[in-house]
């Protein structure tokens, strides 16, 4: 082993494995778990309450860095909502008090308050600064199979240090990963020769100056778009544009009153009264084809399936058009994904944004996670794909189910349980969806996020994740 920053000592040597599905069992390896976000840390709990051994690798320097990025932010849901219950009994028996249940965290009040107190409950456990390059079996390339499932896993990182584990559980989200801003899924003509700002930029507070008095372009229709449309309509002299694929802002409007998360709702309502009153004008069937640097700003250039041009010239982009998985630290595993969504096979259909809802996805456990690879699980976000269906219960129902497999409790397992709400927000309305399915666009995958702290105060429901 080198000695890099998760260098290790563990036995080459494995007992013999039974496997179940996706389950490894073997001994004198731990679990490695990828991310020290919110389900990445929960899955940690429910290890440490089984007795496993684990490590979490972590590739930032914080638990929640990916959180923190975005933590001038309020989540939809507040505290009862947003803590696992392994996690809770952890922490509440190191003496920790829960905050107020009926508060919205903002990012930033999430980590302080909930999981940088979990991951320091780990110790050294928990490894910063620890970016995994590859996964992989030891001694095993993809093609090969006699014996596979009896070899430990191999994971690299960055600095070339290798370790080994019993199973993985991937909770490395999407973040890092945005989508791009052209409509087809292809960079948008000149799009890396420009400056774009990606969701959730601070407008009211560190990156102020970036945006008061410029005209700003903002695209995608999810809430991570509106969230930063209601903070740049704070700023005086800032003309602000909101560019869409769909025909209207239906769907970002979402259920107002009706909706099960009222802070979700009410940012919606919100942001019809700005469009309506024409502080944010609207540009509906924008599919961004083309960007130029003119002078001081860029010019962007819609061009839509019919061959239809719009163009707008702007000082700065925010791009919220949302994220995607990136499987390439697994491409010596053998994973079976969804062709359209790049979720598990099993997953796809449950999560289908073209037939669910945020509140209608059915509970889900190990069985729909697991890939041909036993032992290695996506979970949380990244579980998704590119489905923007997620919400933080799921992850933590999902990490419940895995852990409790890799202990080989498959009563427990197979036990799922989840209890969501039905929401206008998330497109209740199925035929409407499928209508405006090309104007889908979400800022986290995963996280519904809520308006800065002057905007929403109260709130309730099912957990989201921020």
């Amino acid at each position: 082993m080198s000695d890099g920053c998760c260098s290790t000592t563990t036995s080459l040597e494995t007992t013999s494995l039974q496997v179940e599905h996706s389950t490894i069992e073997a001994s004198g390896l731990p679990v490695v778990v990828i991310g020290a976000g919110p389900v990445g840390l929960a899955a940690a709990a429910q290890l440490a309450e089984r007795g496993l051994d684990f490590l979490i690798l972590e590739a930032g320097g914080q638990a929640g860095a990916s959180v923190a990025q975005w933590g001038h932010v309020r989540v939809f849901s507040p505290w009862k909502y947003s803590i696992d219950a392994a996690a809770r009994r952890l922490l509440e028996a190191d003496g920790w008090s829960a905050p107020d249940p009926e508060w919205l965290p903002t990012g930033a009040e999430l980590i302080d308050g909930y999981l940088a107190p979990l991951a320091k409950l780990f110790a050294d456990k928990v490894r910063f600064g620890c970016r995994v390059n590859a996964i992989s079996r030891l001694g095993y390339d993809r093609v090969r199979t006699n014996g596979r499932e009896r070899a430990p896993f191999l994971i690299r990182l960055d600095d070339g240090t290798e370790l080994q584990a019993r199973a993985v559980v991937d909770a490395s989200g999407t973040y890092t990963s945005p989508n791009v801003l052209g409509a087809s899924g292809l960079p948008a003509h000149g799009e890396q020769s420009v400056e774009v700002d990606h969701a959730l930029p601070d407008v009211l507070g560190a990156d102020r100056n970036r945006y008061e008095g410029k005209h700003v372009l903002v695209v995608g229709a999810g809430h991570s778009a509106a969230t930063t449309l209601l903070a740049l309509a704070q700023l005086e002299n800032t003309p602000i544009t909101w560019a869409i694929r769909a025909g209207n802002a239906t769907r970002t409007y979402g259920g107002g009153d009706a909706d099960a998360l009222p802070a979700r709702g009410a940012l919606g309502t919100r942001l019809r009264a700005l469009v309506d009153s024409g502080r944010i004008r609207l540009l509906t069937g924008f599919y961004t084809h083309h960007v130029n640097t003119i002078g001081q700003g860029v010019e962007v250039i819609s061009r839509d399936p019919s061959g239809h041009e719009q163009t707008v010239t702007v000082e700065r982009i925010v791009s919220a058009t949302g994220y995607r998985p990136d499987h390439s630290i697994t491409s010596e595993l053998r994973l079976d994904l969804d062709p359209v969504l790049g979720s598990t096979r099993a997953l796809a259909p449950l999560i289908d944004p073209n037939q669910h809802s945020c509140g209608t996805v059915p509970a889900h456990g190990v069985d729909e996670l697991a890939h041909p690879e036993p032992g290695y699980y996506a979970v949380g976000v990244k579980s998704y794909g590119r489905a923007p269906t997620f919400l933080m219960a799921t992850g933590y129902e999902q990490v419940r189910s895995v852990v409790a497999a890799i202990a080989g409790d498959w009563e427990a397992a197979r036990d799922v349980q989840l209890d969501l709400p039905e929401t206008g927000v998330c497109s209740s309305n199925l035929a409407e969806a499928q209508e405006q399915r090309v104007g889908l666009a979400t800022g986290i995958s995963g996280g519904l996020l809520a308006t800065p702290l002057p905007l929403v105060t109260t709130g309730s429901g099912g957990s989201c994740c921020g």
